[in-house]
């Protein structure tokens, strides 16, 4: 039997979200029809593909959990304009108290981009290295299949083709194999570029927190958003290495489809058709792996700018007192994550 861990509240939170921010992002005293249809169809889908053993219970917790997101998509717009609101103000008490130290505060900001910057430009590198180190290994496992495919053109056309179908498979599973040994080496570079954040908005609290006496609350908030995006930035990297990666394999599986298919036509096309194959693999394979090179390799500079454009965002916050448009957004979103997982904990696990 299934149970409410069975429910990610993460992706029910998401469905809710999804909706609020491009349908119901206006003002609405009201959802309409549609997008309460839209919101259950969501859902229900949502139940359906992660309560599959338990019908029983997934349509209990359906027949609560739909009103429940009703209800709070309609509050959303509400709730989003107290807590911007509440953003707004506390970002001008703390720009008040801080005024009489900007100084202080330019040169603790600017003294942690460069820190950060500093920091920064070594994962970059290492980023490229791993980038460039993986693609040339995958090229080198790969060689000695395109030589092989050489040699075979020297076989009579009938041996080519009863050796060519497990050929083409033994590919596949070198590329498959590359491919996750590459995503393996990456994807630990998004948890060390976190903990360098969490560091790097640490030294920054510590440094600003003497100035901000009394609005603590304010300072932790924006220091909060700042973790968020920054942390945000981190996660878009470690899905941008592996949707790079993924594409590369993209890229190469068709060079062993296309040999499956040479080895189920006829005998007499068969060395024809296969002597450019063999000819344009090592070629394609080349440009395929330096194509994704040139994608990959400055995902580390992209990502230290990101990080340093938020920073320089936050002095302005600091220097003037207003908050970003989004601001508030974040810590709605972080509301909606919070309720919605509350919510879930009440429900009653499935009987066995």
């Amino acid at each position: 039997a299934g149970s409410r861990a069975d429910v990610n509240p993460d992706e029910v939170a998401t469905v809710i979200w999804k909706y609020f921010t491009e349908l119901g992002g206006n003002a609405k005293d009201t959802v309409d029809q549609l997008q309460q249809t839209e919101i259950s169809k969501q859902l229900n889908t949502l139940l359906k593909n992660n309560l599959q053993s338990v019908s029983a219970y997934a349509e209990d917790l359906q027949a609560r959990l739909v009103p429940f997101a009703m209800d709070m998509q309609a509050r959303l717009a509400e709730d989003s304009q107290r807590l911007k609101e509440q953003i707004q103000r506390e970002l001008q008490q703390l720009q008040a108290k801080l005024a009489p130290y900007a100084d202080d505060v330019h040169q603790q900001i600017g003294s942690n981009i460069r820190q950060l910057q500093a920091k920064m430009s070594p994962y970059a590198e290492e980023l490229r290295s791993r980038v460039d180190r993986s693609a040339g290994e995958l090229q080198q496992t790969l060689e000695p299949y395109m030589a092989e495919l050489r040699e075979r053109l020297q076989d009579n056309a009938q041996n080519i083709q009863a050796s060519l179908s497990p050929y083409a498979d033994r590919l596949q599973q070198q590329i498959d194999g590359g491919v996750e040994s590459l995503k393996e080496r990456l994807a630990p570079m998004a948890d060390e570029l976190k903990a360098q954040v969490e560091q790097s908005v640490a030294e920054l609290r510590r440094g600003l927190s003497p100035y901000a006496q009394d609005v603590q609350d304010g300072l932790n908030r924006q220091l909060e958003s700042l973790t968020a995006q920054m942390e945000r930035a981190a996660e878009e990297l470690r899905t941008r290495l592996a949707t790079s990666s993924e594409e590369l394999r993209a890229q190469l599986s068709p060079l062993a489809r296309e040999l499956r298919e040479v080895a189920g036509g006829d005998t007499e096309s068969l060395r024809q058709r296969l002597a450019p194959l063999a000819q344009q693999l090592e070629q394609r394979v080349g440009s395929t792996l330096e194509a994704f090179r040139q994608q990959a390799a400055p995902f580390g500079e992209t990502f230290g700018q990101q990080l340093v454009q938020r920073l320089e965002e936050l002095r302005g916050k600091l220097d003037t007192g207003a908050a970003g448009v989004e601001d508030h957004l974040e810590l709605l979103e972080k509301e909606v994550r919070e309720k919605v997982a509350a919510f879930l904990s009440t429900v009653p696990p499935p009987q066995n």
